[in-house]
């Protein structure tokens, strides 16, 4: 009983911390999960073109929705609002000053980096998800890719697999294997601190966790030392991406729907890849 607890505890210390990161950064702001949205400024001059250099990312543009259409059932809105209300008051106030500070002092290099080693370490939530996905190929790609990283990347540090069309990410989770099993959303859920979700990723969440080496690597440490290393990720994760959501929310009407539209189109693309 004294380990679910912990489990449990951690669960909803991950929902905390990974609000922005892998709410925001999916629509279209990884994960959590989990796209980055460019922005193109006409001039008389020409236009700069900015090259995301994080292939572990979806880069792929949410242009198609329209704030009033529903892609999920979403019978809970009225709560829904109001948690998503909640969490967008603690990015502005807590995550993005924080994150903010931790990227002017860290090089964008060093951030970038980090990110890489997080991504690299959880392969066996990506491998395992593929398998059970019927997906042999995708896995044998995983397993190359983490191999590659893990020796020629020093340990992941360097995406190199990148360099290699042959390997390209597999961002699969259990979420989506119970979509490829047949099972539906259910209904939106936006969690308290997590972000948008639905019953069925929600679930998923857990086996994500208990496949996660972080899980195991921090199983016997004390609760601080969990909280630490998660809220590290995070912050690391959004002073590399401050200013998706915000670009979101100011072109759109409605920002909740708007959020939860691109939310669900972007796990329709993931689960149909």
């Amino acid at each position: 009983m004294k380990k679910l607890a912990v489990v449990c505890g951690l669960l909803f210390v991950l929902s905390f911390i990974l609000s922005v990161p892998v709410v925001y950064a999916d629509v279209p702001v990884s994960p959590l999960l989990l796209a980055q949205q460019s922005a193109d400024d006409s001039s008389d001059e020409g236009d700069e073109e900015y090259e995301d250099e994080d292939d572990y990312e979806d880069d792929d543009e949410y242009d198609e929705y329209e704030d009033d259409e529903q892609l999920i059932d979403d019978p809970f809105m009225q709560l829904n609002i109001t948690i998503w209300f909640i969490n967008d008051r603690m990015y502005f106030f807590i995550l993005k000053p924080v994150s903010q500070v931790y990227g002017f002092v860290v090089p964008e290099e060093i951030r970038m980096g980090i990110k890489n080693m997080f991504y690299n370490i959880r392969f066996p939530v990506r491998f395992v998800n593929c398998l059970l996905q019927g997906k042999g190929e995708k896995a044998g790609d995983e397993f190359a890719s983490f191999f590659v990283n893990t020796t020629a990347g020093f340990l992941g540090f360097a995406n190199v697999a990148s360099y290699y069309e042959g390997l390209p990410p597999s961002p699969e989770d259990f979420g989506q294997t119970f979509a490829v099993w047949g099972f539906d959303h259910g209904v939106h859920l936006h969690l308290p601190f997590f972000g948008p979700s639905s019953f069925r990723d929600g679930i998923g969440l857990i086996g994500d966790t208990l496949l996660d080496p972080i899980t195991w690597i921090t199983w016997d440490s004390d609760l601080w030392v969990k909280v630490a290393v998660l809220a590290f990720e995070a912050v690391n994760a959004t002073s590399l991406r401050i200013g998706d959501y915000e670009a979101l929310k100011e072109a759109s009407l409605d920002p909740y729907t708007a959020i939860r539209n691109a939310w669900a189109q972007n796990r329709a693309k993931l689960v149909a890849e």
